[in-house]
């Protein structure tokens, strides 16, 4: 992977939050193209709620910490 996203993040999306994999793989791509990491990319086309968002980093970060 590169490092706008994470197999960690993609299961969490897909798990927890419950995004399509299309909409995944559709993130993904436009995150490498624009430069832009993941899950701002997908806050920003209303794929993720703003709780969602900080639930997600939340979760990050505290794998950032293991």
């Amino acid at each position: 992977m590169n490092n706008y996203v994470s197999r960690e993040m993609i299961i969490y999306l897909f798990n927890e939050v419950g995004l399509e994999e299309s909409s995944i793989e559709l993130g993904i791509k436009l995150a490498i193209k624009k430069n832009t990491p993941l899950p701002i990319l997908l806050w920003s086309y209303g794929m993720l709620t703003i709780e969602e968002l900080d639930k997600l980093y939340s979760f990050l970060f505290k794998k950032m910490d293991q």
